[in-house]
């Protein structure tokens, strides 16, 4: 089929590669503006400068929105559209351009983790699996008909970055799974949900912050999921933010006062955590290592020369 590609960075681009590989024509790319925006090096790969290596057309669009680029997907003659990382608006009047219409691709199991940092909310909440989602595009973000999925697993040490780098290359087989089945069928397309469904919304800086009343487990996962390239996972210690890098669950229970500097495990510290701390029933957080406000990295043990201590 001829195929118009939504796309952008690392995603967009390890799909255009694939559909290069494949039976199907990229007849146009649009993408959002490469040039101001800072990233994450493990995000950076140009799909617009694949296209025209290529010899496809580029356009860049900030929100899919405008005539002009209904008329441009017409006259490229576009059968399909799929969106891989499209992080704006798309249109009902562009992605209904292509004569079969747009499917979109999201990196969550849908219909749960539809929206923002699917990834990160998932490991966040301990998922055992994650995944990607083939679906077609309509009004609503990320409720259309399911056609395919890929389902991956997580282990209990993986970081959002590590389970990036497993999604990523999935994008190209997933679409062309969904291009067959569009074209050959079995059309029975799998309505989502509502009952299953969940929603979230991009994270931002205060989601990261350290509550000392949640459990240790759900704080390593939220340090897991907040690693590097992300941004950390944060306290306050004497006033000052203090980054954690890598942190476990204590093999001893710590009683007493949330966030605590309670005693040393290793090369690392025990803080008091969970929501009934002071009954001594609950493990604590290890931290192993911190990053402190002037961008220094330190083992905990050494950067705690005193324990009792409390992190806010």
């Amino acid at each position: 089929m001829r195929v118009v590609l939504f796309g952008y960075q690392k995603w967009g681009a390890r799909l255009l590669a694939d559909l290069l590989e494949s039976r199907h024509e990229v007849v146009l790319v649009v993408s959002h503006p490469e040039e101001g925006e800072w990233s994450p090096v493990i995000f950076q790969e140009s799909m617009g400068d694949l296209a025209r290596e290529h010899g496809i057309p580029v356009l860049y669009r900030e929100k899919a929105v405008d005539d002009d680029l209904v008329r441009a997907i017409k006259e490229a003659g576009a059968e399909i559209g799929i969106a891989c990382n499209w992080r704006t608006w798309i249109s009902p009047d562009v992605f209904s351009a292509p004569t079969r219409g747009t499917v979109n691709t999201h990196d969550s199991l849908l219909p749960k983790y539809a929206g923002f940092s699917p990834l990160n909310w998932a490991l966040i909440n301990g998922e055992s699996q994650v995944g990607i989602t083939a679906h077609w595009m309509d009004a609503d973000l990320d409720r259309g008909p399911i056609i395919c999925q890929r389902t991956v697993p997580v282990t209990p040490t993986d970081t959002t970055e590590d389970l990036f780098q497993r999604t990523v290359v999935l994008f190209g087989s997933l679409a062309v799974e969904a291009f067959d089945r569009v074209e050959y069928g079995p059309h029975d397309w799998l309505e989502q949900d509502p009952a299953h469904a969940s929603f979230f919304h991009k994270r931002a800086d205060p989601d990261n912050r350290i509550h000392w009343d949640r459990e240790a487990r759900d704080l390593v996962n939220l340090v897991r999921a907040q690693t590097g390239p992300y941004p950390n996972a944060w306290c306050e210690h004497e006033g000052r933010r203090l980054r954690v890098l890598e942190a476990s669950v204590s093999r001893e229970r710590a009683g007493g006062t949330n966030g605590r500097v309670f005693a040393r495990e290793g090369t690392g510290v025990i803080v008091v955590a969970g929501p009934d701390a002071w009954r001594g029933g609950q493990h604590g957080l290890v931290l192993q290592r911190v990053l402190d406000d002037q961008g220094v990295e330190h083992v905990a043990g050494d950067y705690f020369r005193r324990m009792g201590d409390y992190l806010g």
